[in-house]
C-alpha cells in the first residue's frame, strides 16, 4: 500500500493542539476579558466522564459553556477535567479532546468544527477519487463581525 499523507489527521490533531493550549492559558490565568467557550462534545465517546443523569438528558452530544462560573479546570494532554454548575448543581465533567465536535468562543467569533468522514459525506457527492478525504475546516475570527471559512479546497490545485 503506498504511503499518503493524511492532512485530515494532521489537521484535527493541530486543532486539538489549538484548545489545549487556550485552556492551559485560562487555567493558570482565567478567562480574559469576555471571552467564553460554547463546547459541544460526544457523551458517548468512552473516556467521556460526567453524571449518569446528563447522559441520560444529552444522548449523543451535549453542549457545555464556560463563562461566569467553572472551577477545578484541569489541563491534560489527552483532554480537561472542569467542575461547571448545571441548575445550582456543581458537576465535575472530563473530557477527551478527541470526543469535542466543536469549540466555539463567541466574543471573537472564532469557531472550530470537527467532522466525521460520515459528516461529510453527507454533505459532499464523491466522483472518481472514492477513497479521497476530504476536510472542512471552519475558521471564524473577524472584528467586523463577519465570519471567514477556510476550507482545504481552496488550497487544492
Amino acid at each position: 500500500m503506498p504511503r499518503t499523507i493524511d492532512y485530515g489527521n494532521l489537521m484535527h490533531r493541530a486543532m486539538r493542539s489549538l484548545i489545549q493550549e487556550v485552556l492551559n492559558d485560562v487555567e493558570a490565568n482565567g478567562l480574559p476579558g469576555e471571552h467564553h467557550f460554547f463546547i459541544t462534545f460526544d457523551t458517548n465517546h468512552p473516556e467521556v466522564k460526567i453524571a449518569d443523569w446528563l447522559v441520560d438528558r444529552y444522548p449523543g452530544e451535549m453542549t457545555v459553556v464556560m463563562q461566569h462560573w467553572y472551577e477545578n479546570l484541569h489541563v491534560t494532554d489527552e483532554g480537561f477535567s472542569v467542575t461547571l454548575n448545571f441548575g445550582d448543581a456543581p458537576e465535575p465533567l472530563y473530557i477527551p479532546y478527541d470526543a469535542i465536535k466543536t469549540f466555539v468562543d463567541p466574543s471573537v467569533e472564532f469557531g472550530l468544527r470537527f467532522e466525521t468522514q460520515e459528516d461529510e459525506l453527507d454533505e459532499i457527492d464523491l466522483d472518481d477519487d472514492d477513497d479521497e478525504e476530504i476536510v472542512s475546516i471552519e475558521v471564524e475570527e473577524d472584528d467586523r463581525k463577519e465570519a471567514d471559512v477556510v476550507s482545504l479546497d481552496s488550497f487544492r490545485k
